[in-house]
């Protein structure tokens, strides 16, 4: 049987903090052909997750925070700002489910923030239609003005310009 521990949570947040991207996962799952995939996510300030969707293959998300704080938006298709979700371990809101073909990216609030994240399996490689043209890839210069926008982003907030 495995267990998410404190040891395992410990370990996740210093691969995270030592990484260039600022994130490490350890997958629960065997084999990325599970039909449902299981990972634990440590994020730490300033990792940039480029907005995204699950709609080839078309699939649903469950973020549980077990860890820190983060702040999860959703997005409509040109980046402006649908919802706003707070989430702190313990705290009022500790859970999201996104549904399929929703654009959404999560930031860290705080150091050793880590979430559990459930979605239909098998892995399947993102394709291009799926991640947002409106925001800068991971290897751009602009992703640290959009991880600063994700921390203050409300409702109705487009995103920063690029390029």
């Amino acid at each position: 049987m495995k267990q998410i521990d404190s040891k395992l949570l410990d370990a996740l947040t210093a691969q995270a903090a030592a990484s260039p991207r600022k994130r490490a996962h350890y997958n629960l799952h065997p084999v990325l052909e599970d039909p449902v995939q299981r990972l634990c996510v440590a994020i730490e300030p300033g990792t940039y997750i480029r907005p995204h969707r699950h709609a080839e293959p078309a699939t649903w998300e469950v973020f549980i925070l077990l860890r820190g704080s983060a702040v999860f938006l959703v997005f409509d298709g040109a980046g402006k700002v649908q919802e706003r979700v707070a989430l702190k371990a313990g705290g009022p809101v500790q859970a999201v489910e996104i549904p399929v073909d929703t654009w959404h990216s999560i930031a860290s609030l705080e150091s050793g923030t880590i979430f559990l994240e459930v979605k239909r399996g098998p892995y399947s490689a993102p394709k291009g239609g799926n991640s947002a043209a409106w925001a800068p890839a991971e290897d751009e210069k602009e992703t640290g003005l959009f991880e600063a926008w994700y921390r203050n982003a409300r409702p109705g907030d487009e995103p920063p310009e690029i390029r």
